[in-house]
């Protein structure tokens, strides 16, 4: 189930890089706000990274760095979510979903279900390491496998149906 569309990998010195990241952060703050009307949706929907992953799959790492570190920092500032504590762990696996995808969308020139599912497992993975060396607790760094598979699942075929129906072009 492999398609080919264009992927692109826009630089700083174009305006696209940031008028695509900024409507990826809004996109970001907009699916959590949605996300929180369930209880505990943040928790296993894992809708911050949504965008994140789409922007830098389809537009590159610089994209996906700006939607990734951007996108916690506004919401934290204008909602109070994610809480300050979490700000750090979510950070650190925002920015190596943007890296990865990024990377595997450059590395095999197409999106599919597979790739994006490994993308996903990938920043889950060193991500989840990373967060429990920041808090101290693997039980909590890891609590994405344990409560987050409907986003993980969401992000995997949420974004490859966005990216191969929406974004062809």
């Amino acid at each position: 189930m492999q398609t080919n569309v264009r992927l692109y990998s826009l630089t700083y010195s174009e305006s696209r890089t940031f008028l695509f990241a900024a409507l990826f952060v809004i996109g970001n703050m907009a699916l959590p706000q949605l996300c929180h009307l369930v209880p505990n949706g943040g928790l296993t929907l894992l809708p911050i990274y949504f965008f994140t992953l789409i922007g830098a799959y389809k537009y590159g790492w610089r994209v996906g760095l700006l939607t990734a570190i951007l996108s916690p920092i506004v919401n934290h500032l204008l909602f109070g979510m994610p809480p300050s504590a979490a700000m750090p762990g979510l950070l650190v696996k925002s920015s190596l979903l943007a890296v990865i995808a990024a990377y595997a969308a450059r590395r095999f020139s197409n999106v599919s279900v597979g790739i994006l599912l490994g993308v996903v497992l990938a920043y889950q993975l060193v991500g989840s390491l990373a967060e429990s060396a920041l808090i101290g607790s693997l039980v909590k760094g890891f609590q994405d496998f344990r409560i987050g598979i409907p986003g993980m699942l969401l992000q995997v075929l949420g974004g490859w149906a966005f990216i191969k129906f929406l974004l062809k072009k």
